[in-house]
């Protein structure tokens, strides 16, 4: 019986976990994807912009359309990963969301734009720059920012340091949770 039961269960796990959209032949790339779910999105080396949309749907595209760029997008219920691998350089990607939704994001080297996008942001950056319209500052509880050699200028939050191992930290009266940060860099939060 215990068997029965483990073969159901991950059937149905199977069966609930589903490969949306892969891509290696241009742009854009599309799945839909419900609003007020969480996005991690892992990206290349790149000139990197995610925009909140009134839409029910991920939408990456990107210039220039070379062979060998790969988008991924998988999901399942209110979770999804995007994965841009093979971008040649200079190399310009756009992600659409829905306006509320979460987002984790690592990138290794680029600028990363964040507009129009409420929710969680957990936001990492290795090298390059980081900026990230916030929409109002009182919609965070916990809001934390660092670099390790660079600036964190955040007028949102009234912030504005430069030099080596910089941060800030603060807690609001709202519901959503900010985290940014760059190894080498500027953080740019208003």
């Amino acid at each position: 019986m215990k068997i029965i039961v483990v073969l159901i269960v991950l059937s149905l796990g199977f069966v609930c976990a589903q490969d949306i959209r892969v891509d290696e032949n241009g742009s854009p790339v599309e799945a839909k994807f419900q609003p007020g779910g969480r996005i991690r999105v892992d990206l290349c080396a790149s000139g990197a912009e995610v925009d909140g949309t009134d839409d029910p749907v991920i939408r990456v595209s990107y210039r220039p359309e070379r062979d060998g760029v790969r988008v991924r997008i998988n999901g399942s219920g209110d979770r999804a990963e995007i994965k841009v691998t093979g971008c040649p350089h200079p190399f310009n990607v756009k992600i659409e969301v829905p306006k509320d939704t979460g987002l984790y994001t690592r990138m290794m080297a680029g600028q990363l734009d964040i507009h129009d996008v409420a929710g969680d942001k957990d936001l990492e950056i290795s090298f390059g720059q980081l900026d990230v319209d916030v929409g109002r500052a009182e919609q965070y509880g916990h809001v934390d920012a660092s670099v390790n050699s660079g600036s964190i200028d955040s007028s949102a939050f009234d912030v504005h340091k430069g030099g080596l191992f910089r941060s800030f930290d603060q807690n609001g009266p709202g519901k959503y949770r900010l985290h940014a940060h760059v190894g080498a860099g500027q953080v740019d939060l208003r």
